[in-house]
């Protein structure tokens, strides 16, 4: 059966549902499940959904501009809005955001009269900002102009990089935060674009920075993200940055245990604007979680999901899914980017190994058939830096699982992930998913609208390591992830979940009725235009 691809605006057709100039408004209703002992309980509550309509004018800052996450995003913008193309010894090629989910993903609406699946872009599922029109800015260590680092980053082609280069070079980073401590020594020589002073004065640079970038451009809001390098973990003191306060007076004593991830973050919630961590070090130390939480701002993180870690939160999920027992995962990474070179230093590793080695911990969590309570996958994670292979990472994995009757299976994957160019639509993505929940809030039968909890755990299908609200599930599940994106949005338009039984496709009298219908259509309209499922 063919599916139809519809890519207009949509009305939905339901009392749930009022749209106006400016929100759309519906009421949901949310079944569950209760578990209490061994009596199940079907539980249905009613929710009101309240979405603004408006797309604000959104400006990205980057933390990391001038790296190869930053430079790329920067010059992938700039190649879509000029709808630039360049030849390859492939031929040509087009601008498009291809990796990106809200931008080169569909998502089943619903079926027609015959039955078949009816698919619209995820970003039509909402009034979200478009990234060609997102305001770049950002910070960097380095003052490289953004044209001679994608010259150094060695990310995109030569022909679209010439075309790019003149504008790109016009652009330089504002002066960034440099602890040496928590970055490996072997970046020093990159370190020529830095604040001075004190940890307090650095802050409110920052501030102001974002501020000031904020009037400049006549901005409703901005988004800040860190595609900086990966730091070492902060070590979590009383007294220092345990709560709010201690950090606050930590950061005006000058404590050296204070990160620069971490005082970007506390900028950005002094500044009420949406902060995400796009690598693994531990950002958000409790006092940043307490000040966030205090002032409505949200947060996300931590580390960016692209290659090798999204592979395996899918292949274990399909292993234990099926009632295969993995017992041993070993996952090796060399690359020859900035990146690696950082991560060749054992403290800046460590950072990445944690978040890279706890994707499988709630799907074996999930069967207590096959793993008892404390029983996990022996899983060792090794990253080479080899400069060779620059941003073209390589990533090879073993999946060792017992299976029937004592047999076992293993699986061996060979991946090569162009690093930066499967992160950059993950950065997109994680802007304009953050700026849409912060135009979105919720009612729960008939109570006061509340927005998203500032830790934006809708975010986690993005994200190595998710962070959640304190006392909340983590999920790494690939499809589960991206089932609650979709279907949060669903609900806005008082939509129910996307729901995979078919039933109409299982009952004979259902599968006529649809069959004539279709029929029906098809002699009416047989131009109609269809695309192949």
């Amino acid at each position: 059966m063919a599916s139809v691809f519809l890519d207009q605006p949509f009305t939905v057709n339901s009392p749930n549902c009022t749209v106006t100039d400016d929100e759309i408004v519906s009421t949901y209703n949310y079944s569950t499940v209760q578990v209490e002992g061994t009596t199940i309980t079907p539980v249905t509550e009613s929710y009101t959904f309240k979405t603004s309509k408006r797309v604000p004018k959104t400006g990205m800052m980057l933390v990391g501009w001038g790296g190869n996450n930053g430079c790329t995003a920067t010059a992938g913008i700039l190649a879509n809005q000029k709808k630039l193309t360049w030849r390859t010894k492939e031929g040509e090629k087009s601008a498009n955001y291809f990796g990106s989910v809200t931008q080169a993903s569909t998502t089943q609406l619903g079926t027609d009269a015959s039955g078949a699946p009816v698919y619209v872009p995820l970003k039509n599922l909402m009034p979200m900002v478009s990234p060609n029109d997102l305001v770049l800015g950002g910070w960097d260590i380095s003052g490289m102009n953004l044209g001679d680092a994608m010259r150094r980053s060695k990310v995109l082609d030569v022909n679209l990089q010439d075309q790019l280069y003149e504008e790109m070079a016009q652009i330089k980073p504002l002066p960034s935060i440099y602890f040496p401590d928590f970055i490996a020594a072997n970046q020093s020589d990159r370190a020529d674009n830095v604040l001075t002073g004190t940890k307090q004065e650095q802050l409110e640079q920052v501030r102001k920075d974002i501020r000031d970038f904020k009037a400049a451009n006549g901005l409703d809001k901005v988004v800040v993200l860190w595609t900086a390098n990966t730091e070492r973990f902060a070590a979590i003191e009383e007294g220092i940055n345990d709560t709010a306060e201690n950090l606050l007076a930590a950061i005006k004593n000058g404590e050296e245990e204070i990160s620069p991830s971490t005082l970007f973050a506390v900028a950005c919630v002094l500044e009420k604007t949406t902060y995400i961590n796009g690598s693994p070090q531990n950002t958000f130390v409790p006092g940043v979680l307490e000040m966030a939480e205090a002032a409505g701002v949200m947060v996300g993180g931590d580390d960016f999901k692209s290659g090798q870690t999204k592979m395996k939160s899918v292949m274990v999920d399909f292993l234990v899914s099926a009632g295969i027992k993995p017992v041993s995962i070993a996952s090796y990474n060399h690359l020859g980017n900035n990146d690696g070179k950082n991560l060749s230093a054992p403290q800046t590793f460590r950072s990445k190994e944690i978040s890279k080695s706890n994707v499988v911990d709630d799907m074996v969590a999930s069967n207590r058939i096959l793993y008892q309570e404390g029983e996990h996958p022996d899983h060792i994670v090794v990253i080479k830096y080899l400069p060779y292979v620059a941003d073209s990472k390589r990533a090879m994995d073993e999946y060792t699982s017992e299976i029937f009757m004592g047999g076992v299976n293993t699986i061996v994957m060979h991946n090569t992930c162009e690093d930066s160019l499967l992160a950059t639509p993950l950065i997109l993505d994680l802007v304009i998913l953050a700026e849409m929940c912060e135009r979105i809030s919720i009612s729960k039968a008939g109570g006061p609208f509340e927005n998203f909890h500032s830790v934006l755990s809708v975010l986690s299908y993005l994200i190595k390591a998710p962070l959640v609200p304190r006392g909340t599930p983590i999920v790494n599940a690939l499809f589960a992830q991206k089932q609650c994106i979709t279907n949060i949005f669903r609900a806005a338009h008082g939509l129910p979940p996307e729901n995979n039984m078919m039933l109409e496709h299982k009952l004979p009298s259902q599968i006529a009725a649809m069959q004539a219908a279709g029929d029906a259509s098809a002699a009416k309209a047989p131009a109609r235009k269809r695309q192949r499922s």
